[in-house]
């Protein structure tokens, strides 16, 4: 157990400060602090030393340079114990600092504001506080640093009651202190890359990931797989009901949330995913209106599944919802009734989105084994009609115009090999993931079959051209009359010259949606 007699307290973030100090000076431990926390402490009658009056020495340049001092670095470092340093401390006189107590300039939160200025964030970018973070947190054996306001109380508890702190505290304590300064460099640097790099530039030379964890879960895709949720899920969710979030929920619900927001600016919409992959969409007049057509494609897969609004959640459409199982619910509000109805399902998740997450991030992540990673950007691509080329004799008709701008939303959120039958605000036969495109067409005939839903008049969507002419004489076998794909086969004159025996009307996107 290390006694502690002296602490240094500097921070920004003053909540839960003057409770945690006036515990402090009441075990009798001397407080040296800097400007405006020193005067926090004084305005609420705290005994405190200035670290001026402590150093001798003033704060100079704008509060720049206060802490940069041997008297501070040497109280950290000093290894207690140790003859040679015992000598240059007295030497010097130089007092051991037994407590740390610092949170850093909010650099995260100055450069998130709209128009923020460079100068505004390298004035944020704290010196002293990861200075002096980590000199304390290098010589935990004999100091106590603390990073995070959460952990006064258990700190300020084992002081009451032994004095001091335990080593395992202690060590808890240094490693919070070197992933909370990991960070905050990482966002300091991803930041200041992005400024001094070309306008063309989009990847960072370097690229770092530092998130704190979020919770811990059951599991992860399997029972025998531990996992965890590491970063800012909370700032696009919260949680109004529901047991905790699985691993495989988040996945999902991610995927539904980023569907959704397709059409954010459309009429009420619903989606139903499973496994990642919407097993029906559909639209209305009203949410119950757009549940009726997404559950009419089909009526086994959404069991289990994840369903995401773009409208407040209603009683009407509650009330449809309530008669199967799902997992997880997604809308940006839910009115009081809807609640009522949906919270008498104990385990039913439903969550608020609270920002989209097309609005996070330009980039997507994946890992490429423990220690390499993939970036790419976001498939954000959108179409509009007038992008569109038709590549046929025959122009689509207005209805077949709407259910291809309608159904290439859709498409994009699924699985390659992707093909999708749809009508205007409806989705009528999924194909998805498939190693073969003509397997993912009769995949989502057949599901159509399944489901009762006529193909008649219907239009195709495939996330990629079609190589061959035989998958779209088999959706016009199918019933569909017009097709939505990217083009750019080597066979493209053999698939429109069969689309125009056929009577189809087609048009090219020039724009591939694969999805792996």
């Amino acid at each position: 157990m290390i006694k502690i007699e002296r602490a240094l307290i500097s921070v920004f973030n003053k909540a839960g400060l003057i409770p945690f100090a006036r515990r402090l000076a009441e075990n009798g431990i001397e407080i040296i602090s800097t400007g405006g926390t020193a005067r926090v402490l004084k305005e609420n009658g705290i005994p405190v030393i200035e670290l001026s009056d402590y150093t001798g020495f003033p704060e100079m340049l704008d509060g720049r340079v206060k802490t940069l001092h041997p008297k501070v670095h040497g109280g950290l470092l000093y290894i207690r114990g140790n003859e040679k340093h015992e000598a240059t401390v007295r030497e010097h006189n130089i007092l051991p600092i037994d407590l740390v107590v610092v949170n850093l300039y909010p650099f995260e939160q100055t450069i998130s504001k709209p128009g923020v200025t460079l100068a505004e964030a390298i004035e944020n970018i704290d010196i002293g506080g990861p200075s002096m973070l980590r000199s304390a947190a290098k010589n935990h054996a004999s100091v106590t640093v603390v990073v995070d306001p959460g952990d006064y109380e258990r700190v300020a508890d084992q002081i009451r009651l032994q004095g001091g702190t335990t080593p395992e505290l202690r060590q808890q304590l240094a490693a919070k202190v070197y992933a909370r300064t990991s960070e905050y460099d990482n966002a300091i640097a991803q930041y200041l890359q992005k400024q001094f790099s070309s306008e063309a530039e989009v990847f960072p030379e370097h690229f770092g990931v530092s998130a704190p964890r979020v919770q811990t879960l059951r599991y992860g895709e399997n029972p025998h797989q531990k996992a965890a949720l590491y970063g800012k899920f909370n700032k696009y969710f919260t949680q109004l009901h529901g047991k905790e979030l699985s691993y495989n929920n988040i996945l999902d619900l991610t995927s539904a949330a980023y569907l959704i927001n397709e059409f954010h600016e459309d009429k009420p919409t619903l989606a139903i995913l499973k496994h990642t992959n919407p097993c029906g969409v559909g639209q209305g007049d009203n949410l119950k209106e757009a549940w009726g057509k997404a559950f009419a494609t089909d009526q086994q897969a959404p069991f289990g599944g994840i369903i995401a609004v773009n409208r407040p959640l209603d009683a009407d459409c509650a009330s449809e919802i309530a008669g199967i199982f799902s997992e997880v619910i997604i809308a940006p509000e839910f009115t009081r009734e809807a609640m009522d109805i949906l919270t008498k399902k104990r385990n039913l998740r439903l969550l608020k989105m609270e920002t989209p997450l097309d609005q996070a991030s330009s980039l997507e992540i994946r890992s490429v084994g423990a220690d390499s990673f993939l970036l790419q950007e976001r498939d954000l691509h959108s179409v509009s009609r007038s992008m569109l080329r038709v590549v046929t004799r025959r122009q689509p008709t207005p209805e077949e115009w709407n259910a291809m701008l309608f159904g290439w939303k859709v498409v994009k959120h699924i699985k390659s090999n992707a093909i999708l039958y749809v009508k205007e605000g409806q989705t009528l036969g999924v194909g998805a993931g498939q190693m073969s495109r003509v397997d993912s067409s009769r995949i989502a005939v057949w599901k159509a079959g399944q489901a009762g839903l006529s193909l008649k008049e219907s239009v195709v969507c495939s996330d990629a051209f079609f190589p061959f002419a035989d998958g779209l004489v088999a959706a016009a076998e199918a019933g569909a009359t017009a097709v939505i794909q990217p083009g750019g086969s080597i066979r493209d004159a053999e698939v429109i010259e069969a689309a125009d025996k056929h009577n189809m009307a087609m048009v090219f996107t020039s724009v591939r949606h694969f999805r792996h």
